[in-house]
């Protein structure tokens, strides 16, 4: 459920500013809201310690000791890894430098351009060219022009030309001098070698202090956060005061907390056009288990929204078992589970979503008959009588045609999406019945409309015999009632909200049509399930054509395959099965997932 929130401002003296501020943070209950930017010192050190850490941690071997080093000697330490960092990255750009510098002179062999400059300063100007023998025969008949015989260079004529450049007489491409001959250039690249060596050294010295770095960016993390609520402070005529809001069941702990330290403070229902209150969701034990999805996906419901964790999970269950399709990778999501928990030594909340859905999994596969996908299961009495035979992945064993069986299982992808459908229009009927909110015979029509498309779907999908003219009635009721009350509230009058409903007419129907849209798009989990089904099979064929000794390739194809088909049946979970979740059923909810995260002003721990 989503918490309850108080809007709280608190005021005290400029003189215990201090004292406000980190009994607030003691307290842990107060979310700031509006928060500024903390001091920018800190945010950039809060950066330049996170980079260093990761850095660190990247090295192999690295190590996390338990000591933690004092402060003027992890400073010492960090300047230490900055000052190895940047030398390496300019060190690095260096030797491409010389590496591309040396590459470029190498076929000149060793020579000392220093040598030919000075030359220079004797008033002996050598310019070096490569050209090809007829344009050297060209320059031995140019009286004018004095020249030197060199080796040849890259299979090119090489001449050293003194005095003046050559005009445009002669094509030739002129070399220019190097500041550095090869053998001072590869001298250099042996200098920064030994100096990249050094450096890396030092961070590898340096990851043994992880447990240091860990330690000190979560105290720069907690200074941010109070150089936040410091600058966030509002001050006047020696006062200084704090907005933001408390979840109702802290109350009492905050109105304890200011009667003690002489604060004066404002508390209220926030408005109903606040959009800043932040969302504080309680999970319950079954709930709870969503909560790393949520994480990952970064969803929050806004705080006037619902809390659909309940009715998420029992969903995704099924759309994971669905779409996954297959009993033996629930049994491979099952290792999983089994691993981690017995490497965690405790059931965290992902181990226990792992559990919920490779059960789920090896459901679905068990009453279709899957089995990696293997025909041959069904030749298996026990895996036989498991499956239900209208909706088996190989019907001929059961007396049914593959067209049966596929409208079968869309039926019930449809009966899904109808369900949950009617069960957002049923949930936004009870709300709006306790606030009194006419609006809720909307929704009634939304679920005539919803229920009534069903049977569209069904006659265009898997041409059912449907009576159309009950079901457009039904449809025509469900589109007048969502018309005419649809534009109700509280805050207006029947005929205000009666002309806002006739306003959005076409948009309502617009909406209809969408509703259809939504029902077809449960078709997605028969659509992905079967093609899961088809590229296990393939990849089962590929295996099977291997005989003798290369039958070690066939159980590689087998095995590498199915795992290639497990890594993109859990990509389709994430595009399909959490997407009717968010959009569909969200959608028709009215969600729309813009919530502000409770986030109280605390020291944190981790």
């Amino acid at each position: 459920m989503i918490e309850k929130m108080k809007a709280v401002s608190v005021v005290s003296s400029a003189s215990r500013k201090a004292e406000l501020l980190n009994r607030l943070k003691e307290l842990g209950v107060f979310h700031i809201s509006e928060k500024k930017s903390a001091d920018s010192a800190l945010l950039a050190r809060f950066e330049d310690l996170n980079r260093n850490f990761s850095a660190l941690k990247e090295i192999e071997g690295s190590s996390y000791e338990k000591k933690v080093l004092s402060e003027n000697d992890f400073e010492e330490l960090d300047k230490k890894v900055t000052d190895s960092r940047a030398s390496i990255t300019r060190l690095s750009d260096e030797r491409t430098k010389c590496l591309l510098a040396a590459d470029r002179i190498r076929a000149w062999g060793y020579f000392n351009p220093s040598d030919l400059l000075s030359l220079k300063d004797e008033g002996l100007e050598i310019h070096v060219y490569r050209m090809g023998k007829k344009d050297l025969e060209k320059l031995r008949k140019d009286e004018n022009v004095r020249f030197i015989k060199l080796s040849s260079v890259e299979k090119m004529e090489t001449v050293a030309v003194i005095g003046d450049k050559l005009d445009n007489s002669v094509s030739a491409t002129e070399f220019e001098l190097p500041e550095k001959g090869l053998s001072d250039i590869e001298k250099r690249i042996g200098e920064i070698d030994s100096e990249l060596s050094q450096c890396r050294k030092n961070l590898t010295d340096a990851s043994s202090n992880l447990a240091s770095y860990k330690f000190y960016i979560l105290k720069c993390s907690n200074d941010i956060t109070y150089s936040s609520a410091d600058c966030t402070l509002e001050s006047e005529d020696g006062l200084v005061w704090l907005s933001g809001y408390i979840p109702a069941d802290n109350c009492k702990e905050f109105t304890d907390a200011a009667q003690a330290c002489s604060w004066a403070y404002i508390m209220d229902d926030p408005k109903n056009d606040d959009e800043k209150v932040p969302t504080k969701v309680r999970y319950n034990k079954i709930t709870t288990l969503m909560e790393p999805v949520f994480d990952i996906l970064g969803t929050i419901p806004g705080y006037r929204e619902y809390d659909i964790s309940f009715w998420f999970l029992c969903f995704f269950a099924l759309f994971f078992a669905m779409i996954i399709g297959d009993a033996g990778y629930g049994f491979c999501f099952l290792a999983v589970a089994l691993g981690l928990h017995f490497k965690q030594k405790k059931a965290t909340n992902l181990v226990l979503l792992i559990y919920v859905m490779s059960f789920a999994t090896i459901a679905w596969g068990a009453v279709t008959g899957t089995w990696f996908g293997l025909e041959e299961a069904m030749s298996i009495p026990l895996l036989k009588k498991l499956v239900i035979p209208q909706i088996a992945n190989y019907p001929e064993y059961f007396g049914y045609t593959a067209v049966q069986q596929q409208n079968t299982i869309m039926k019930f992808c449809f009966m899904i999406g109808t369900i949950q459908l009617s069960l957002a229009c049923v949930m936004n009927v009870w709300t709006k019945l306790g606030k009194k909110d006419l609006s809720f015979i909307a929704d009634i029509g939304w679920l005539l409309s919803i229920n009534a498309l069903y049977y569209v779907v069904l006659l265009l999908v898997v041409n059912a015999e449907i009576s159309l003219v009950p079901v457009a009635l039904v449809i025509l009721a469900g589109f007048v009632l969502v018309v005419l009350f649809g534009g109700m509230s509280p805050e207006k009058t029947f005929a205000q909200g009666l002309k806002a409903g006739l306003a959005d007419a076409f948009t309502v129907f617009l909406n209809t049509i969408s509703a259809f849209g939504n029902i077809m798009s449960y078709i997605r989990l028969f659509a992905v399930g079967l093609a899961s089904l088809a590229i296990a099979q393939s990849f089962n064929n590929m295996a099977l054509g291997f005989n003798g000794w290369l039958k070690v390739a066939g159980i590689l194809i087998f095995v590498i395959g199915h795992a290639l088909n497990l890594v993109m049946g859990l990509l389709s979970v994430v595009v399909h099965g959490v997407r009717l979740n968010l959009l569909e059923f969200s959608g028709q909810l009215g969600m729309e997932w813009t919530g502000v995260a409770y986030e109280p002003f605390k020291e944190k721990t981790k």
